[in-house]
Order: structure tokens, then sequence, then C-alpha cells
């Protein structure tokens, strides 16, 4: 194994998401709940070691590549190559637990430094090698998917080394390595005394690229603003040329390039830096929990705050199925639940939906931020159940993914995907996705559960991102969750709400961006990727096909 698998990578899962040593338990009231909502299980299974998944043998590069980027910088181990093969998408764990890959990079390079990186992509266009830009492999769309498209040989260029952490402490703004993941960034910037504020679930192993090549969103980002909107300058390294912008805070100067870069996912060129707008680190925050009569009703209470400019950092509204489950599994029980329900049928609620705020920054902006919300929260009817339920989830904030592998061992098929739209159309749209759902999942003969939360809010609209699980079909896996997804992707455009929120468009949107854009509009940025990636090279397959 080589000293980059080792090091960077040997703590984490090849099979799925985080520290190898992180699988949350699935107690007996777990295992019950999905027998009951979703039929008999039966257990997947996964290659008990690394070496047992078969890939493609590789092709063999040609000598430029490791002239170009230090031979001690190209790593062809199989395990090099398996950890850069799939992203963490519910296919892409189907693919890698199945013990055999279709498709897999030939060789994984690490460039040191942007000159190097300038190089390789150099050196692979010149001698037709495919590229697919690596960050942390945190995809759920197939956005580093190795296809080589018309390719014979193909790298992984991982950015994993270009770590640049520069503070202007006057501006408030600071230049950042794509290679940085989440925890990096902020803890490298929190001992300067400041904060980008940008927390995805992925946090923990998306890096600065990943979030400037596909447009994140944090969960804070009602608070913070979305990673894009943190940008003031961005630097794109392409096979036919070096691209900047200018660091300053807004320009008039034509369209904007900045954000033609950014969401760009890899195909036009690769980011090696951005420069974003950060803040002083928070004095204080508070995290707590209210709960709506309806989703109507809380939708309807955070289109207010948005709209009065009121938002919290960070708001979340869950529908009555995402709170039914999630008070089934985590939920007090015993004398404290006893509690809990009559804390709540006192107050004539014993259902209903779960809304999460969260505020942060000087102590007095937070009491008073928080006590302008708590107005408007009361105000739409909405219940206090304290700080205790809003601290739980803060500190829970990035389990899901672990808990997906879980429910994978157990037997579940378990997706996510998102989409967003106007406040007078999100209703509409919100039924239109959760009904193709489960109507796809009830023809294939496999019923499940779906359920949805509201967050990312603005005075225009909002995010909705649903969850769904069902039982699995053995030795279907793919063909059901194509149909699902597909199922869900046609309502979407239907409904005309984006493809994407923060996800991305990967692989697996790419069909839908006609929709999105119109055929004129990917017209132009296949005219934009020949002018800058003239071969071809940059991530096959991904965001225009």
């Amino acid at each position: 194994m080589s000293d980059f698998a080792a090091g960077a990578r040997r703590d984490t899962k090849w099979w799925g998401w985080g520290e190898s040593g992180r699988l949350p338990h699935l107690d007996a009231t777990a295992l019950a709940l999905l027998r009951d909502e979703l039929g008999a299980l039966e257990p997947a299974g996964r290659p008990a070691r690394a070496e047992d998944v078969r890939l493609p043998p590789p092709e063999k590069l040609p000598a430029s590549i490791a002239d170009a980027a230090g031979p001690e910088h190209v790593l062809e181990g199989a395990e090099d190559r398996l950890r850069h093969a799939v992203g963490k998408g519910y296919a892409d764990l189907v693919r890698v637990r199945s013990g055999r890959l279709e498709h897999a990079p030939d060789a994984v390079v690490v460039p040191p430094d942007r000159r190097r990186l300038r190089m390789v992509l150099e050196a692979c266009a010149r001698d037709g090698v495919a590229v697919v830009p690596f960050g942390g492999g945190t995809s759920v769309v197939g956005g580093v998917e190795p296809l080589r498209g018309e390719h014979r040989a193909l790298i992984s260029l991982d950015l994993a080394l270009l770590q640049t952490v520069e503070l202007d402490r006057t501006s408030m703004t600071a230049r950042l390595g794509a290679g940085l993941r989440g925890p990096e960034a902020e803890g490298q910037l929190g001992t300067l005394g400041a904060t980008l504020g940008h927390y995805p679930q992925s946090f923990e192993y998306a890096t600065v690229g990943g979030f400037a090549a596909t447009r994140s969103a944090g969960q804070a980002s009602s608070g913070y603003g979305r990673f894009d909107e943190l940008v003031t300058a961005v630097e794109m390294v392409a096979p036919a040329g070096d691209l900047r912008t200018l660091e300053t805070p807004h320009t008039a100067a034509g369209p904007s390039l900045r954000e033609l870069v950014l969401g760009s996912e890899g195909v036009l060129g690769v980011i090696p830096e951005v420069t974003v707008r950060v803040r002083p680190s928070p004095e204080a925050e508070r995290y707590e929990a209210w709960i709506a009569e309806s989703w109507g009703a809380g939708a309807e209470i955070v289109r207010e705050l948005a709209q009065a400019e009121l938002l919290p950092d960070v708001i979340r509204l869950s529908d009555e199925e995402e709170t039914r489950i999630s008070l089934l599994l985590s939920g007090p029980t015993g004398p404290a639940g006893r509690l809990f329900d009559r804390y709540l049928g006192m107050r004539r609620r014993r259902s209903g939906c779960l809304i999460v705020i969260g505020v942060e920054g000087e102590r007095e902006a937070v009491a008073r931020r928080r006590t302008l919300a708590a107005r408007r929260l009361r105000a739409g009817g909405a219940v206090y159940l304290g700080q205790g339920a809003g601290r739980s989830w803060k500190r829970g904030r990035y389990d899901g993914p672990y808990l997906r592998d879980s429910l994978i061992d157990a037997g579940a098929m378990v997706e996510t995907l998102e989409t967003s739209h106007t406040w007078s159309r999100l209703r509409a749209l919100y039924d239109a996705v959760a009904g193709a759902i489960r109507d796809s999942l009830r023809e294939q003969g496999t019923p499940g559960i779906v359920f949805c939360h509201l967050s990312h809010a603005y005075g225009d609209g909002a995010s909705l991102y649903f969850t769904l699980l069902a039982r699995r079909r053995p030795g279907e896996e793919i063909d059901q969750w194509r149909r699902v997804k597909s199922a869900a992707c046609e309502a979407i455009v239907a409904e005309g709400g984006t493809i994407t929120h923060h996800h991305a468009v990967g692989r697996d949107h790419a069909p839908y961006m006609a929709a999105e854009v119109t055929e004129t509009g990917l017209e132009v940025l296949r005219a934009v990727k020949e002018r800058l990636d003239p071969a071809g090279i940059l991530n096959p397959g991904k965001l225009i096909g």
C-alpha cells in the first residue's frame, strides 16, 4: 500500500462513509420499525477486504505523467485505485460492495503544488489521458465516477496536497487551497480567530475545491450563505490556459466568469484555490427545537422569517413523516418520554413538524436574533421544545451517512435527493416528488418510507431534501435505484424545480440539464469546454454529458 493510502485514506471505509470504526448500531426498536414499515429485509453483504474487490486491469500510463507530477506522486496500488473509483452515492456503495467494479482509474496522481498540477494537465492533454479531479470523494451524484469517454487511459487527480491557508484580517477574506477538508479549513481559520461557517453534512471529508466545484450549501447557509456566495475570487487551471478573477467584492465587467467556474464540476478545468469571505469566530451560539402544527404551518413560519430577513443561521423544518421517524428512533423514552408526551399534550400537540433553529455570533446579537425568531415562531403556532433537542441535532448533524451504512447492511435501500422552488410552488413540488417516489417503489413491490425537510430558505423560496427507505431487491439494486431516481427527477422537471440545489449535476443529473438551462444553454457550456479543454480530457460524462 502506498504512503498516501496508508496515511490519508486508511482511516476511512472503502465500502462506506467515514471512519472505519464508526458504524451506528441499529437497536431492536429500530430493526422492528424497519420490519414493520418495509417488510422482511435480507441483510446486504460486502467483501471482507479491499483486496478482494476486483478492478479492471490498469492501462499503462505515458511516462510523461510521472515526469510531470514526480514519480513519487503517481500511485498505482490497487487500494488507491479502489478508493478513487467511486463516490458516496447509494449506487456507488452498491457497486463497491458487490466486489467487482466496472470502472477504476489507472492511477492516482497527487500533484504537490499548482505548478505540477499545470504540468500534469498539459501532459494528459498532449497524450490523451482522461482526468477526473478528486477532492474528498463525497459526491452522491456520480461526480467522480472514472468514465473514460473516448480516451484509453484515465487518472484520478487528487488535490489533497493543495493546503494553502492565508487570512487577510483587514478584508476578512481567506485564500484556501482546494485540498483542505472542511475540518482542516475550519481548524486553521479558527486558530486565526475566523470561521468560514460552511457545514454541509459531508463536512468531515468534503474539500474546499469540492465546495467550489459543486456550488455547495452548508447547513448554516441561511446565515453564512452558500459557498458560491462566499467566494470572492477563484482560479482555474485548464488545459488551454489559466483563468483567474480579481479579488474584489463586486465588478460590473461583463458576465461573471467567477460564476462560470463555480459549479463547473471539473469539466472545464481544475480549481487549485479560492478566496472566500470569512467572519470572526462566534462568541456564542444557541440551538433549539420547536414543533409546528403541520408542514404547511411550518413552511409559512419559515417564509415569514425569510421575507422579514429574520432567518436564523440554521433553520430546518421536518415534515410529519421525518418528525415521526426521528422521534421513534431517537426520541425520549421512559419517564422522560412520558413527560415529553405530556408537555406536547398540554399544548395540544401530539404530532406535528419539528423545527430546528441555530443562531451564532456575538452574544448580544445571538440573543436579539433568537428573540425575534421566537416571536415569529410563536405567532405561527409553533411550540417550544427546548435547547436539548436543538443541541442533540447539532451533535448528530454529520451522522446521516454513517447511519446509511448500517441501514444498507440491514438490507434497506437508502437514497437522498434535493431540489428547490419558489414559495408559491413549493407545496406542489413537495407533493409531486414524494408521490412519484412512493409510486415507483410501490410499482416495484417495495413500498417504503419517504420523508422530507425544508432548509436553505430564501425570500423567494426554499430547498426540499427528500430521504427514502425501502426494502432492497437483491441483485437488482441498481435497477431499483435508477427507476426511483428517474421518477423523482422527472417529477422535479415537470414541476419546474431545479434538478439540484446543492448536490450538483455529476453523471446522475446530466440528462436533465437541458430542462435546467435549455438546449442553447447546454451548447454555450459545450463551447466553453471546447475552448478550455479542446482534447476533452476533463471529467468525461459529467455535467453536460
